[in-house]
């Protein structure tokens, strides 16, 4: 998936990132470049940091240097932010920075359900989010069409775990071409310095990459360090997104991209853009879409798969709906009916052809056009 924007740094950002880089600048035994003069000067290899004292990722998000894999470099730091952001000065914002894959309670209406309140890490939250609700209903469970919305519900703390390692590593293993993965991390010991052609943005430069050929290994591993990716303070969505390109590779991702000078994310406050999906988005293997309604993503899904295999069973049937929001307070169920003559349904819509209809049901109909949906009480998303 390819998200595409025009960056734009608020200006607080801008100005935390400058003092953390004057901090570091004071602290070295090295003069700065004269810029203008653009004279290249030797510097003393920088004394090693603790994390305390530069990042602000907690202690216990951050893997020992040990643990194996490969320190970032200064060249791959530069390429993910121009693929990412489009320069090398640009960094994400609060909104993207705070976003990690947090569940709601277990063993609740929404067991199943990640937050995701806004900003644009939204969408991708909501990815993984069907990828959750995949694993939960066809993958966990049994395929027959047995599954119901209640058996979302019965998901313990360990299962939401279990169904978060699984989503990132089917993600990751799928950028790869399902031939290796590469998941980052952030060490104790940070790799590289700033220098004054590009930002600090205090984890970035502490990645440590671990790179595997086998989906099951990608997936223990993130499963053994699934704090990284859900808890508070841990980047877990950039993290993740870190993974997605080093798995995709730089070089494939600029192929996908509509033009070399193409980048990803556009950083205006709160917002993203997303690219159209493949040819799979209305016939998916799984009855689970991620939608995007009223510029916000959310996931439709159904709990019987033979939905989109069997035409007997797209007569009548039940499709759910979650947006990520905490304002909503219970799944929406939604009875699909596309059997009922369109002249049967503008009698009970009053035969008013100035009515508005949600745009849920609006986009439903771009897949079953003239079905009537019935919201069995829940208010309509308009």
């Amino acid at each position: 998936m390819c998200v595409q924007m025009e960056a734009e740094i608020q200006q607080i950002l801008v100005q935390v990132s400058e003092l953390q880089h004057q901090r570091l600048q004071s602290q070295s035994v090295v003069r700065l470049l004269d810029v203008e003069k653009e004279e290249e000067q030797e510097e003393a290899p920088p004394p090693r940091r603790t994390l305390q004292a530069l990042c602000s990722i907690p202690r216990r998000l951050a893997i020992s240097a040990g643990l194996g894999g490969t320190p970032v470099t200064p060249q791959l730091i530069e390429s993910l932010r121009r693929i990412l952001l489009g320069g090398n000065f640009r960094v994400f914002d609060y909104e993207w920075r705070k976003a990690v894959f947090h569940f709601r309670e277990p063993n609740s209406e929404f067991a199943y359900a990640l937050k995701a309140d806004g900003g644009g890490a939204r969408a991708i939250q909501m990815v993984v989010q069907a990828r959750i609700i995949k694993h939960l209903l066809f993958t966990q469970q049994s395929t027959s069409d047995g599954q119901t919305l209640h058996s979302l519900t019965e998901v313990g703390r360990r299962e939401q775990d279990r169904a978060l390692a699984a989503a990132l590593s089917d993600s990751l293993w799928l950028a790869g071409q399902e031939a290796s993965a590469t998941v980052t991390l952030v060490t104790e010991d940070y790799c590289i310095t700033s220098h004054l052609d590009n930002k600090l943005d205090t984890f970035t430069e502490r990645l440590q990459l671990f790179t595997f050929s086998e989906k099951d290994a990608i997936t223990n591993f993130i499963l053994d360090h699934i704090q990284c990716f859900q808890e508070e303070g841990s980047h877990g969505v950039i993290l993740f997104l870190y993974s997605l390109i080093c798995s995709r590779t730089i070089e494939r991702l600029r192929q996908d991209l509509d033009s070399p000078t193409s980048y990803l994310l556009h950083l205006s406050p709160g917002s993203s853009a997303c690219r159209q999906v493949g040819s799979m988005l209305k016939t998916p293997r799984f009855p689970v879409w991620v939608c995007s309604i009223n510029s916000s993503c959310s996931v439709l899904f159904s709990a019987t798969r033979s939905l989109l295999s069997d035409w007997k069973a797209e007569h009548l049937f039940q499709l759910y709906y979650y947006c990520g929001q905490s304002s909503q307070t219970a799944t929406a169920r939604l009875t699909v009916d596309t059997h009922s003559h369109h002249w049967e349904a503008s009698s009970r819509d009053g035969g008013d052809p100035e009515k508005r209809f949600p745009s849920l049901e609006m986009t439903i109909r771009t897949k079953w056009d003239g079905a009537v949906i019935a919201w069995n009480g829940t208010s309509p998303f308009y």
